[in-house]
């Protein structure tokens, strides 16, 4: 059998094992690689917004009614579990092949709790945190390995998720007004 096969899955499309063995091989001879990506945000009204990545269709991004928006996308807390979600689907799987784990079926429920009577920093400002206390991921996975074997590829992709350790650990964040013209 070449290794140029698909491993099998039930995901919509295949991953080619040479184009991850690529990948991993890539990531090996140059461990020091860093990519910048990039994201523009551009208000529409109200509170949707549209987020351009690479040259993909734009990416909504709005409110709940109840948050005064027109409820037409997530929101920004829910379009971050999205990423979260996603990285990790994408590492659990990504791991599963590189270990030649058939995936039959995977799936992620994420929920956290947000306290939002700030409102942005324009209401109730007295000390409470601010975002997520926690996050909890469910991970409902159906695959030919052990479950001892399952429960490690999870928190190998855990481990390994750039949108998990954006989360779990301080990272450097600068917002700053541009001048006029810098844009």
């Amino acid at each position: 059998m070449s290794n140029d096969a698909p491993v099998l899955t039930s995901c919509l499309a295949p991953i080619s094992k040479d184009g991850l063995d690529a990948l991993i091989a890539a990531g090996k001879a140059n461990p020091a690689a860093i990519k910048t990506v990039k994201c523009r945000t551009v208000a529409e009204g109200r509170f949707r917004h549209l987020n351009f990545v690479r040259n993909l269709p734009p990416q909504i991004v709005d409110e709940p009614p109840a948050l005064l928006g027109d409820d037409t996308a997530p929101n920004p807390s829910e379009a971050l579990l999205a990423a979260l979600g996603s990285c990790l689907a994408v590492g659990i799987h990504a791991n599963a092949v590189a270990n030649n784990i058939t995936v039959r079926s995977l799936a992620l429920d994420l929920e956290a709790d947000i306290n939002i009577t700030s409102v942005w920093g324009a209401g109730d400002i007295s000390p409470k945190p601010v975002g997520f206390d926690a996050v909890r991921v469910n991970v409902t996975l159906d695959a030919d390995a052990p479950k001892e074997t399952l429960d490690a590829l999870i928190a190998h992709a855990q481990k390994w998720s750039p949108v998990a350790n954006t989360i779990a650990k301080p990272v450097a964040l600068t917002v700053a007004r541009a001048e006029k013209g810098d844009a």
